[in-house]
């Protein structure tokens, strides 16, 4: 199979999106990878990162390609769960406290919470983006607290139908609910809000 072959090959199985990593893993040479950018076969999107130009760009996987320790959370989290309807504008990510980021100063795109490291991964799982690509967010029951701890920089009527369309999920899981909320320290506001919109 020609070089070009793999690489055609690949972005299909990857959904339109590979590194230049992967592409030499399957043995394709880095000039094969920059001839295939100059004769418009693969769009370059940054450093490392290639896209089928056919392809519409999936901002969640890219962003989380820029940035390896984000976590999607918030009210970006919500709509990966369905717990709320309104696409993400701004996408809302979670990063250790003290790490840096290139995509910190883009802040019409991003908005960042800083989390103690002890406390990054709770409840980190990985969900498929709309355009089919793996990214690392939080499940529900840590998205909820998120919500209601930071509840004053975000859409108070979005957080409530949240913890509504929550309540009525089939499997939610309220025993982890509230043992993150006693991991946060809120666990009777959580109660409270549980109790108000029941």
């Amino acid at each position: 199979m020609k070089q070009k072959e793999i690489v055609m090959q690949l972005l299909k199985e990857k959904n339109g999106l590979i590194t230049s990593g992967e592409a030499r893993e399957a043995g394709v040479s880095y000039k094969t990878i920059q001839r295939l950018h100059l004769t418009g076969d693969l769009e370059k999107l940054e450093y490392g990162l290639y896209m089928d130009p056919n392809q519409m760009e999936d901002e969640y996987y890219i962003a989380q390609h820029r940035c390896k320790e984000c976590v999607f959370s918030h009210e970006t989290a919500l709509y990966f769960h369905n717990l709320s309807d309104r696409t993400p504008i701004t996408l809302m990510m979670t990063i250790p406290s003290g790490y840096n980021t290139r995509l910190l100063v883009e802040r019409d795109k991003y908005k960042f919470f800083y989390i103690d490291a002890s406390l990054h991964k709770l409840g980190k799982i990985e969900v498929e983006t709309p355009f089919g690509h793996v990214v690392a967010t939080y499940d529900k029951e840590r998205t909820i607290c998120d919500c209601i701890r930071k509840k004053d920089q975000l859409d108070t009527d979005m957080v409530k139908e949240a913890i509504k369309r929550y309540m009525q999920t089939p499997g939610a899981e309220f025993a982890k609910l509230i043992e993150y909320a006693e991991i946060f320290k809120i666990k009777e506001l959580v109660r409270n809000y549980l109790e108000v919109l029941t």
